[in-house]
């Protein structure tokens, strides 16, 4: 994280202690920040898959693969590598498509 992210991290926790508000559990500062991130992040998202998932990809488009199965495999490879950190981090996160308005593919 840098320096000025770090900053300013640091004056909303204070900012919040301050006005006595609570930062962990439901509903409360960090899952509504966690929200808004997430939502603000899935306008775009740039993601280099593994050739695993390409593979699949391109294998199930050959095989008549419905578009929906297509994004499913997507997904999957979306939450591996952009979400999960290539099994880091956020196990047992489902992610799914939803209102997907463009899906750029390139090799």
């Amino acid at each position: 994280m840098a320096a000025s992210d770090e900053q300013l991290v640091a004056i909303l926790v204070d900012r919040a202690r301050s006005e006595g508000l609570q930062l962990t559990g439901e509903g409360r500062l960090l899952r509504q920040l966690t929200k808004r991130v997430l939502e603000s992040a899935r306008e775009e998202i740039t993601q280099a898959l593994p050739p695993a998932f390409a593979d699949q990809l391109f294998t199930a488009r050959e095989q008549g693969a419905t578009e929906q199965q297509l994004q499913q495999i997507a997904a999957d490879g979306l939450a591996q590598m952009y979400f999960r950190a290539n099994n880091s981090r956020a196990h047992g996160l489902g992610v799914e498509f939803t209102d997907v308005e463009r899906l750029d593919i390139e090799l």
